[in-house]
C-alpha cells in the first residue's frame, strides 16, 4: 500500500513538472486588431519583430479602425490600431493613445483628370456636394464621383475631421479598406478619393492640396493639410501591459522600427 501511494506521488509530481515545463515554453504574443490603413506598416513590422524576437509572436488583424478600439476595450485584442486620435470617451474608458507614426491622408483621382492641385475648400466643396462637376474646379467637364472609406473608419473620421465637414459627405460610394478605395478610384473615369500616404501608385493622380503634395517633407513641415496620427491603443499605460507587448512598444521606438516606418512612407516619432 504505501508503495503504491508512493508510486502515485511520484507521478503526479513528474506530471506537474512536466505541465509546468510545457506552460512556461508556450510562446508570449501580441494581439492587434485594427485600421487597414496601417495594414503595411503593422506587417513589415510583424515580420522583423518574430524574427528578432522569437519567444513572442505578433499579428494583427485588419478590420478597421473602430473594430479595432472595440476590440482592445472589449480585451479581444492587445492592441487596437487606429489610423486616428482617439476620442475623448474612448480615452474615458481607460484608453491610452499611444502615437507610432504620422501619417498623410492623400487626395487621389482616376488617370482622366486634368488638374494637380485642389484648394481645402475646394475639396471641401467636392465632398459636401456644393461642386459636382470637375469644371466647377478648373477640370475638364465631368460628373464627379465622390469615393470614400466606410462609417467607422478612422481614415474617414480624420479627412472629414480636417476638412469640417463630418456627416456632411455626399459619397457615391462607400468602401471598406484603403485598397479598395484606391482600386476603384483608378478604375472609375471621374473619380476622387483620399487613401493614406503609404499606398499610393501610378494607377492614380495624386492631387496637391493647396500647392503642396502630400511628401514627408511638407507634412514635417506642416505645409500639407491632411495628416493624422497612427494610433496603437492600450487598455492602460504601457507599462501595465504584458512583458511582450512592452517589447513590441520598445521595438517600435528604437532605430529599427522608425526606419521601418520611414520605409513604408510613414513619418517615425521620437
Amino acid at each position: 500500500m504505501k508503495k503504491t501511494i508512493s508510486a502515485v506521488i511520484t507521478g503526479a509530481l513528474i506530471a506537474g513538472a512536466l505541465a509546468s515545463c510545457s506552460g512556461s515554453a508556450q510562446p508570449k504574443t501580441v494581439t492587434m486588431n485594427g485600421s487597414t490603413s496601417m495594414q503595411k506598416l503593422v506587417e513589415a513590422a510583424c515580420e522583423v519583430f518574430n524574427q528578432e524576437n522569437p519567444g513572442i509572436t505578433a499579428s494583427a488583424q485588419f478590420t478597421g479602425s473602430g473594430a479595432g478600439i472595440e476590440a482592445v476595450s472589449a480585451g479581444t485584442a492587445d492592441i487596437g490600431n487606429a489610423s486616428r486620435a482617439l476620442k475623448q470617451e474612448e480615452k474615458d474608458k481607460g484608453l491610452v493613445e499611444n502615437i507610432v507614426a504620422i501619417d498623410g491622408i492623400a487626395v487621389i483621382a482616376n488617370s482622366n483628370c486634368t488638374i494637380d492641385n485642389l484648394t481645402k475648400e475646394q475639396l471641401t466643396q467636392i465632398y459636401d456636394g456644393t461642386i459636382a462637376d470637375w469644371s466647377g474646379v478648373g477640370a475638364q467637364a465631368g460628373q464627379i464621383v465622390v469615393i470614400g472609406r466606410e462609417s467607422g473608419s478612422g481614415t474617414r473620421d480624420a479627412f472629414e475631421e480636417m476638412l469640417d465637414i463630418a456627416d456632411k459627405c455626399k459619397y457615391a460610394q462607400e468602401l471598406d479598406s484603403t485598397g479598395a478605395v484606391l482600386t476603384t478610384v483608378a478604375s472609375t473615369p471621374n473619380a476622387i478619393g483620399y487613401v493614406s500616404l503609404d499606398v499610393l501608385n501610378d494607377s492614380v493622380v495624386t492631387l496637391k492640396v493647396d500647392g503642396y503634395e502630400p511628401t514627408a517633407q511638407n507634412i514635417t513641415a506642416g505645409k500639407y493639410a491632411l495628416q493624422r496620427p497612427f494610433v496603437m491603443a492600450t487598455k492602460g499605460e504601457i507599462s501595465e501591459q504584458s512583458e511582450a507587448v512592452q517589447t513590441w512598444f520598445e521595438f517600435l521606438k528604437s532605430d529599427k522600427g522608425k526606419e521601418i516606418a520611414e520605409s513604408v512612407g510613414l513619418i517615425p516619432v521620437e
